[in-house]
């Protein structure tokens, strides 16, 4: 059996805490206790509660992986902690403060840890140069950014020095909803999680492809998480608006068809259904495990869950690390 590869976690490690606190004071970054497996995460005077202990105790996420048969988790930072909306030489340190301690505990565990960066998005032309040291001096095999950058959509002729790097060094590139669309009207029932983020997912894909960034970068190849949003199910609604409207045109030449099948996709999607419809959809190859570990919106379940779907053995090794490993440890794929 292949082993099991989360690659959707995220991670500010209590050491992590402390240098960030000692090191960028205005932060105000603080770790308080919310009841026995759970804490507060105070950033920049804005808690966020619970927030799991598995999410800066590495002994207890190790514990959780055991129990949910994970044998590694690919570590990003915690969303919390992107900074994005702080000064630039502020966003540039901390993201290196993180990288670095992702690095160690890398190097630390590399039997149970892989690791990609976080990047200063605020400041293009440094979030590329971080993206560079990240994975050739650090050893972290790419980047979690977020589906926009305060406001900013992912086709901003700004972000263009990112896309270049990660396309040049092959980078795992993963967009994560954050700031979502429509926040406003999403404030009952925990809707800016529950619609707000597979929004924004679909927003930023769209973006990626009608602005031209697939096509300016055929190599490079995202991962968008929670399943893909709605691009999976609504996708073929923007290839018939390509044929028919003049708008998508604008910077696309071909059909939105072929750059659709550039998209990869985790598993979170709590649906036993949804996700044996995602994998027929897209197939295996570009579908990894994933769990969003250690928040309350993950799935926990998630190697239990494709192990229980109806596919060729050799389909379920690859969802469950197979592609991983080929991609993060220079491992033969199964496919």
């Amino acid at each position: 059996m292949p082993r099991t590869i989360d690659i959707h976690t995220h991670v500010i490690a209590d050491d992590t805490i402390r240098v960030l606190a000692k090191e960028i004071p205005r932060l105000g970054l603080k770790l308080a206790p919310y009841d026995a497996d759970n804490s507060v995460l105070e950033v920049a005077g804005v808690p966020y509660r619970p927030f799991p202990r598995g999410g800066h105790d590495i002994e207890r996420r190790l514990a959780d992986m055991d129990a949910a048969e994970v044998d590694m988790h690919v570590l990003s930072a915690a969303p919390q902690a992107w900074l994005y909306n702080q000064e630039p030489a502020v966003g540039a340190a901390a993201a290196a403060i993180q990288n670095e301690a992702i690095a160690r505990l890398v190097k630390e565990r590399p039997d149970r840890f892989a690791g990609i960066a976080t990047l200063p998005m605020q400041t293009p032309e440094q979030a590329a140069q971080e993206l560079r040291r990240a994975m050739t001096r650090l050893g972290l095999r790419g980047a979690m950014i977020a589906s926009n950058v305060n406001g900013r959509n992912l086709d901003d002729p700004s972000f263009e020095p990112v896309w270049a790097v990660a396309a040049e060094l092959g980078a795992l590139f993963m967009i994560h909803p954050g700031n979502v669309a429509g926040a406003d009207r999403l404030r009952s029932y925990y809707l800016t999680n529950l619609i707000g983020n597979p929004l924004d997912t679909t927003i930023a894909a769209a973006c990626l492809i009608f602005g031209g960034v697939l096509e300016r970068y055929p190599t490079f190849r995202p991962v968008m998480v929670h399943g893909g949003g709605f691009i999976p199910y609504q996708g073929g609604r923007w290839v018939h608006g390509w044929h028919v409207r003049p708008e998508p045109k604008v910077h696309l030449d071909h059909s939105p068809e072929k750059y659709l099948d550039r998209f990869r996709y985790d598993t979170i999607l709590h649906s036993k259904a949804s996700l044996a419809f995602l994998v027929a959809t897209v197939g295996a190859e570009r579908v990894f495990l994933g769990s969003d570990y250690p928040y309350d919106m993950g799935m926990m379940d998630c190697v239990r869950q494709v192990r229980s779907l109806d596919l060729a053995a050799a389909d379920r090794d690859t969802i469950l690390g197979g592609h991983a490993a080929s991609l993060l440890l220079g491992k033969d794929s199964p496919r």
